[in-house]
């Protein structure tokens, strides 16, 4: 649920840290870049962050949610065509999430590794 009185997420578009407007009574809800390799880019997992308020305290709640680490995961075999190929390849989900940690520490992004 989003507070309707603190902001604080923001979210990294072009090299530019944007706030997310409140939107009162709302779930927010970030997908995570397993979605976005599945969806064949369709739906991005944005890189974001939150700031704290000096003034309004802040609760935030992040909740992770995976697949089997053995499982492989790929664009949907649905979603990916002639027209629109397949923009990822194929990756373990425990080596993607191992890769995330270490990227994330050097100050980078790892779906733009997995990218073809």
């Amino acid at each position: 649920m989003v507070d309707d009185t603190v902001g604080g997420l923001q979210v990294l578009r072009d090299g530019v840290w944007w706030d997310v407007p409140i939107v009162p009574h709302t779930l927010l809800v970030i997908i995570g870049d397993q979605t976005q390799i599945m969806s064949n880019g369709i739906f991005k997992s944005p890189v974001h962050r939150v700031v704290t308020n000096a003034k309004k305290e802040r609760i935030s709640v992040a909740l992770d949610y995976s697949v089997d680490p053995e499982r492989e995961i790929e664009p949907s075999a649905q979603l990916v065509n002639k027209n629109r190929p397949a923009l990822y390849r194929k990756v373990k989900v425990k080596d993607y999430i191992a890769g995330h940690y270490n990227h994330f520490s050097q100050g980078e992004i790892l779906i733009d590794a997995v990218q073809i």
